[in-house]
């Protein structure tokens, strides 16, 4: 069995996660998430998606990104 790096929980099914150069040993999506996908610079949410990036900093959306103070980012076409 191996352990959750978030949790520590010893589980017979976890699964690994590679991202680049990070690696992690996850029993749940929820402990992989927690860990490993980035925060959104204005709200702090985990973002999920594709998120918006802007100058290299991550956001959840358009919204957020935007009250961080760029100007040239839109949620829709």
């Amino acid at each position: 069995m191996a352990v959750c790096d978030t949790c520590g929980n010893d589980y017979d099914k976890a699964f690994t996660v590679t991202m680049g150069e990070r690696q992690g040993t996850f029993d749940s999506f929820e402990c992989a998430i927690h860990t490993m996908a980035p925060a959104c610079a204005h709200c702090g949410c985990r973002i999920l998606g594709h998120g918006a990036e802007v100058s290299g900093i991550m956001y959840c959306c358009a919204h957020c990104a935007e009250h961080s103070g760029a100007t040239e980012i839109i949620d829709r076409v």
